[in-house]
């Protein structure tokens, strides 16, 4: 259960933010701090095992992530908080939603997966929208092919953005990383169980995802009766830094929700 992570000096009710999959608490914080401020939430951003500065201190499957992030819950918090995600860790948190709803209060799932693997994934096959010449001059070569299918919004701005988040943090364990994506783990037990939670949940999608889809995660909502989904254009996987204003709006609208 020992999870590096940083907390906002508010006082309030607690949120607890997890990461997409490789990056660091320090991207989560990019990602989210701006949607929540000034909501007097305590902000706590989590590095998972062999993400940031985490150590690879659980097997490298889904379910021992899981239960790694409900025991550091379970020994750190005495109430139900708020979480919230991106991509993979809006995959656990839903999980976490699913096997352990004493310990949540609501959800913010932002490009959450849903079906881990990619050939079951229901993908927009639209062509991406058009960008500037060079858009993606700045990014590693490495890097072309995912950003390509990862961004909705395609200028150097955006691009710059998310490579700064991807190089935030702490470096992480690229080994553990990969035996937990390939290895046959990867996926939840309970992926495709059909659990109710019936706290305020808000899932955002970007139009242009062609990472994880907005169609499969808009299915997902019968497991939400009190769930607003929203698809945003001009977003793709990396919402939070392509569309920040509407992602605020959206979370304000989701924290009173569950004052309600």
């Amino acid at each position: 259960m020992n999870l590096a992570y940083h907390q906002s000096a508010e006082t309030g009710p607690a949120v607890v933010c997890l990461p997409m999959f490789s990056l660091s608490r320090a991207a989560t914080a990019t990602a989210f701090s701006p949607a929540l401020a000034g909501a007097g939430l305590r902000e706590i951003y989590l590095d998972l095992p062999g993400h940031g500065d985490t150590p690879a201190n659980c097997a490298p499957t889904s379910q021992s992530m899981l239960d790694t992030v409900c025991a550091w819950l379970d020994h750190h918090l005495d109430a139900p908080v708020l979480l919230a995600g991106g991509s993979y860790g809006a995959y656990l948190a839903a999980g976490i939603a699913r096997q352990r709803p004493d310990l949540v209060r609501g959800l913010l799932l932002v490009c959450p997966g849903v079906t881990i693997a990619r050939d079951s994934r229901d993908l927009p096959d639209d062509p991406p929208l058009t960008a500037p010449p060079g858009w993606l001059d700045a990014a590693p070569a490495t890097l072309h092919e995912h950003l390509d299918a990862a961004l909705g919004q395609r200028t150097p701005t955006v691009v710059a953005t998310v490579l700064a988040a991807l190089d935030s943090g702490g470096p992480g364990d690229a080994t553990f990383q990969q035996k937990l994506r390939s290895g046959p783990d990867y996926a939840l037990p309970d992926e495709n169980a059909e659990v109710v939670f019936d706290g305020p949940v808000t899932v955002l999608t970007g139009r242009q995802d062609r990472i994880v889809g907005y169609a499969d995660q808009f299915r997902a909502m019968r497991h939400y009766p009190r769930g607003t989904f929203t698809v945003l254009d001009a977003a793709g996987h990396y919402l939070p830094y392509e569309q920040p204003a509407p992602l605020r709006s959206l979370t304000q609208d989701w924290l009173r929700r569950t004052h309600t």
